[in-house]
């Protein structure tokens, strides 16, 4: 042969060609359209799934798909200086410090400026390299370096019981992420074996629909906190449930962004139900997913444009959800005939017979007050509480 190889292996490396041509088809997936929302929403996610079910597999094809390049750093083979940084002693340490020196993986990522860094095996990972793992993840930091906003964070793991040296994650490191469980579909790996694989659409995010998800997603989350407060902050007391999702500050935050982020992109109801109870828990998560079921928020945006042709909803819920959501978009385009149309809708509380639900509503609308726009005749029913709560000053 011209390259030098013996002819047994030439031939050997033909056949192994061939297996490696396959053919794609569009399928749903929707573990990878929730994986793709979260990673499109830059929220950490960690797929927990027993070995060779293809985490690595779906991996590449999402970097792929993305059209970004793919880091992978097996965790569990690393030190915590691995990730911390290496000090490097320069100089005139006493003036300029000592700098800690990031890993080869992290200057290519930050020279790119974007990219998936895919950290496998972190169950596996001894809970010093956890701890030094907790400001790679949650402030893209390694070292001294400071990893573009480009780059976003995807770990695996398996089960504690069928890891080599399996750990629990800790609960600061483990509250950082979005859980998705990863499984696989025999018939697709029966079909894959036959040449064709699927390829799944990814979300992607519409600019004309940004303003209106993000108002919609803030008046869910807060509307939905409001009725259950007890579900703001709920550590599991089991060591196996500490280190998988469960609902905090964060994790709410979390959840606000990837609903924001799948109504922006108009992700199915199967892959964002995955994401929201991955990143605040089952439990959490299929409460949550209930309430938006019979939710059904109105366009804020569309309200405001014309807040007499909308009535208001007849659930106290769904009316403080609502008032929310349209307070949150006055907020994102804060002008004059916006913040009037928005004391046009908390004036239909009043006519309702419920001026208590829009009460937080109108204290944050007063506060977006320009000292030069007049009050408007709507403010009348909200002046005494207003006063009351500091929003406005005596006599109105």
């Amino acid at each position: 042969m011209n390259d030098g190889r013996p002819s047994a292996l030439a031939a050997a490396d033909a056949l192994g060609a061939r297996l490696r041509a396959t053919r794609t088809e569009p399928a749903a997936n929707p573990q990878l359209e929730a994986l793709a929302l979260a990673v499109t929403a830059d929220q950490p996610v960690l797929l927990w799934g027993e070995p060779g079910i293809g985490k690595s597999a779906g991996m590449q094809q999402l970097a792929d798909a993305l059209g970004t390049g793919l880091e992978t750093v097996i965790a569990s083979v690393h030190e915590p200086s691995d990730f911390a940084g290496l000090p490097i002693v320069g100089d005139d340490p006493a003036t300029t410090g000592v700098p800690m020196a990031p890993p080869d993986w992290a200057v290519r990522l930050a020279r790119t400026g974007h990219g998936l860094l895919f950290l496998d095996e972190l169950s596996s990972a001894p809970p010093a390299v956890q701890a030094a793992l907790l400001r790679v993840v949650l402030e893209r930091r390694v070292g001294s370096l400071v990893l573009p906003e480009g780059v976003r964070v995807v770990a695996a793991a398996n089960p504690p019981a069928g890891a080599a040296d399996g750990w629990h994650l800790s609960p600061p490191l483990a509250n950082r992420f979005v859980h998705l469980d990863w499984t696989h579909d025999p018939r697709t790996v029966a079909r894959g074996m036959a040449g064709t694989w699927p390829v799944t659409a990814l979300p992607a995010v519409d600019p004309a629909r940004t303003p209106g998800a993000v108002a919609r997603a803030r008046g869910a989350v807060s509307g939905f906190l409001t009725a259950r407060p007890g579900l703001v902050h709920h550590m599991p007391n089991e060591a196996e449930a500490r280190g998988r999702a469960w609902p905090s500050p964060r994790t709410w935050e979390m959840a606000l962004r990837l609903l924001a982020t799948g109504y922006a992109a108009g992700s199915s109801g199967e892959a964002l139900a995955a994401a929201l109870a991955g990143a605040v828990g089952e439990g959490a998560g299929l409460e949550l997913i209930a309430y938006l079921e019979n939710l059904d928020l109105p366009d804020p945006d569309r309200v405001l444009a014309d807040p007499d042709a909308f009535a208001l909803p007849d659930r106290g819920d769904r009316q403080l959800a609502f008032l929310i959501a349209v307070v949150a978009a006055v907020q994102a385009e804060p002008t004059r005939p916006r913040w009037e149309a928005g004391w046009a809708v908390l004036a239909k509380a009043v006519d309702a017979g419920v001026p208590d639900v829009a009460a937080r509503a109108a204290a944050d609308l007063a506060a977006m007050r320009d000292l030069d726009w007049p009050v408007p005749s709507g403010i009348d029913a909200f002046v005494e509480l207003l006063q009351l709560s500091g929003a406005l000053p005596g006599g109105g």
